[in-house]
């Protein structure tokens, strides 16, 4: 009778090296967990140290310290009664592994290292951990003094086993071991495991939840099984968001979901399972017969019973319903994912709000109102009397934590903490400027307008006075290296005093602190290196940074009337430009004419080079068969030919590129994401040659 278990997983919003606040967090996921009657918990991978330490982990100081929390957990209380699922480096034999710590009432039952590493994208695994090899391999490791002082213990298990509880058995899958072809689920439930915890840090990219839900389902369909997902959530210290959604399936059906976005620190679910669904689901007679030849896996035990007589007897207890998956649409992930991730990095960072310059373009306008979506997230947070929400918005907007100020209205808190400006020249329009205004007004921001046409005069009259030269606009018979450079002095001018207003705005309205400064440029600008080096582009993050302008239309157009902004049909309906150089009546400038490529092109292209490996001849092979009814071959060489050359000889830019919140699979972010030379033979001599060979071949046919 006693068959039915309730267990938990979670997404903590753990920060890279915050020791004392990830063991916060992991206690108050761990108390949550028993307060709904738990008797497994797991957690994200790598929790006590945080996910994002990257070279942090090559320092013998994380070890120690990651040690010193787990021993504080192991003497807790709170711990005790449940088994465990924990995650933190390890150094065995001078060798370092990423790995889960499974204990049970003040005892280590087991080291589980990762073995497959993730090690492409935003990830460098390798760079820090070995893999655990081979598989089903075990060995004793050898626990610090500091532990052993509270266990009693000398040596424990390290290595691939499972642990065997009073009633079922358990197995570990790390994060990427589930996107593996042969992944440990399958021979660990042929040999008769039943539940399996995965523990991750997996990242939130635009349109990515699909794929990681479709391969926990599909973990536990054909082989059945109980399969806990937990993931970190939150912004840990770097470019990246993780998006949580922690869950759980059971023999390929989801029957908890945790939140994609939230601005929660701690969040568990739970279920309640019914074990014999599993073995009723794997009575299927050709699965008995690829169990019976498995290798056995060495089996740790652990005393304890994960189901419960008590609530197996309790009338009306039942064992949780399937539940259909919930996914946001792009239009929403933009909207919640950015600003979730600004939340963290203003209260983590302890200033006191944004500054961003709006051109009354859509670029600017996007981030403006990601920030508004963030005010909003906020209020609703503060609507549910969530208590580090409200803390933060008390020391953020300066009221202190003994004020009684919680935010209700987002326009109000917005006014307080989002500062924006329009930096207008004589190139400017008057429909940009109202644009910016109008949209500073729809959002509450606290705005400020002004012309800095005597600051830019003040650089060419200077650079007059040295050279006895005065550059002019080629609308005023200049040439491009003229009309270049005096568009650049306007571009990073703005910089200068983007910067300048986001120190002094704060004391200007009689508050403390500083502000931090928002960049707009979008991923396919960054792409082609359409931006000034060092121009208002340049800022302390970027919300937009990897999003396309295409997807940020779309997301533009879903705001309009998801936060009820009409002005946003202005944005939608205005033509991409610069404004920085003269409009004449026959001559406006045009973003896509500067370029030589439209939008649409430049995200093609992004995902051809990115995502599909593409270098110029690869390029144009498939783009024959895409555009080949529309276009001659010689107009698609021309086009990645262009698209290459504009590329290379900015990719320099990237080098200087704003820290952006990664949301595309093509973004050209140098730093971390898109490991590439920034000096390049432009001429593209060979590549070029062989592509204009191959268009040459097609025209004749």
């Amino acid at each position: 009778m006693g068959h039915l278990m309730i267990l938990a997983t979670c997404s903590l919003n753990q920060w890279a090296l915050d020791f004392e606040g990830n063991l916060k967090r992991i206690l108050e996921s761990i108390n949550i967990a028993k307060q709904k009657g738990a008797t497994l918990r797991v957690g994200p991978e790598l929790e006590i140290t945080g996910y994002g330490c990257f070279d942090h982990f090559l320092e013998g100081d994380t070890y120690l310290h990651s040690w010193e929390v787990l021993g504080k957990i192991l003497q807790s209380e709170e711990t005790r009664g449940i088994l465990l699922d924990i995650g933190m480096p390890i150094a065995h034999k001078n060798v370092k592994y990423n790995c889960r710590i499974i204990i049970l009432d003040g005892k280590v039952l087991l080291i589980r290292p990762k073995m497959f590493l993730a090690n492409d994208g935003n990830y460098r695994e390798l760079r820090y951990f070995s893999p655990w090899s081979p598989s089903q391999h075990v060995e004793e490791y050898y626990l610090p003094r500091i532990i052993r002082d509270i266990t009693g213990q000398t040596t424990v298990p390290i290595g691939d086993a499972v642990i065997a509880t009073i009633d079922t058995c358990v197995g570990v899958e790390l994060c990427e071991e589930l996107f593996t072809p042969n992944s440990p689920h399958i021979s660990m439930g042929l040999d008769g495991v039943e539940i399996f915890t995965n523990s991750s840090g997996s990242h939130h990219e635009l349109r990515k939840l699909h794929r990681r839900i479709d391969l926990i389902k599909e973990a536990t369909l054909k082989n059945g099984g109980i399969y806990l997902y937990a993931n970190q959530q939150g912004c840990d210290g770097d470019r990246l968001y993780y998006d949580g959604c922690a869950l759980i399936t059971v023999n390929g059906q989801i029957v908890a979901q945790g939140s994609q976005f939230s601005l929660k620190d701690v969040e568990v679910i739970t279920a309640t399972i019914d074990i014999e669904d599993v073995r009723s689901h794997r009575g299927q007679s050709s699965r008995e017969m690829q169990a019976v030849n498995i290798r056995p896996y060495l089996r740790i035990e652990a005393q304890i019973a994960l189901s419960s007589l008590e609530i197996s007897m309790t009338p009306g207890f039942r064992p949780s319903k399937p539940i259909k998956e919930k996914y946001h649409t792009p239009e929403q992930e933009i909207a919640l994912g950015p600003a979730c991730w600004l939340w963290d990095y203003l209260r983590r960072s302890k200033t006191t709000g944004y500054f961003l310059p709006l051109s009354g373009g859509i670029d600017s306008c996007a981030s403006a109102v990601i920030v508004y979506s963030m005010c909003r997230l906020v209020i609703q947070a503060a609507t549910n009397d969530d208590v580090q929400v409200i803390e933060d918005s008390r020391r953020i907007t300066g009221e202190g934590k003994d004020s009684d100020y919680i935010p209700k209205d987002p326009k109000e808190f917005a006014n307080r903490i989002f500062h924006t400006c329009y930096m207008g020249t004589q190139n400017s329009s008057k429909e940009t400027r109202e644009r910016a205004k109008h949209l500073a007004n729809s959002l509450g921001s606290y705005h400020i307008d002004f012309n800095m046409d005597n600051v830019v005069t003040s650089i060419y009259t200077l650079f007059n006075f040295v050279t006895n030269k005065t550059p002019r606009f080629r609308v005023n018979g200049g040439s491009d290296v003229e009309n270049l450079a005096l568009q650049n002095i306007q571009a990073r001018l703005r910089m200068v005093l983007a910067y300048l207003f986001a120190q002094l705005l704060p004391w200007v309205r009689n508050k403390n602190g500083s502000l931090l400064v928002l960049g707009s440029s979008n991923v396919d600008e960054c792409l082609r290196g359409y931006l000034t080096k060092y121009d208002c582009s340049s800022a302390d993050i970027n919300p937009i940074g990897a999003i396309s302008k295409l997807d940020l239309r779309k997301f533009i157009a879903y705001a309009k009337n998801e936060f009820d902004i009409s002005v946003l049909d202005e944005f939608l309906n205005a033509t991409p430009t610069a404004e920085l150089e003269p409009i004449t009546n026959n001559y406006v400038q045009s973003d896509e004419v500067d370029m030589g490529m439209t939008y649409e092109e430049l995200s093609i292209f992004g995902r051809l080079r990115k995502n599909e490996r593409c270098g110029p001849f690869s390029m144009f092979s498939k783009l024959i068969h895409e555009w080949g009814a529309e276009l001659r071959p010689t107009e698609i060489a021309s086009k990645v030919k262009r698209f290459f050359f504009y590329y290379s000889i900015n990719r320099h830019k990237m080098t200087t590129l704003t820290p952006s919140y990664h949301a595309e699979t093509y973004s050209p972010d140098d730093n971390r994401f898109d490991l590439r030379p920034f000096l390049y033979n432009t001429a593209w001599s060979w590549q070029f040659k062989k592509l204009d060979s191959l268009a040459k071949d097609f025209e004749k046919k």
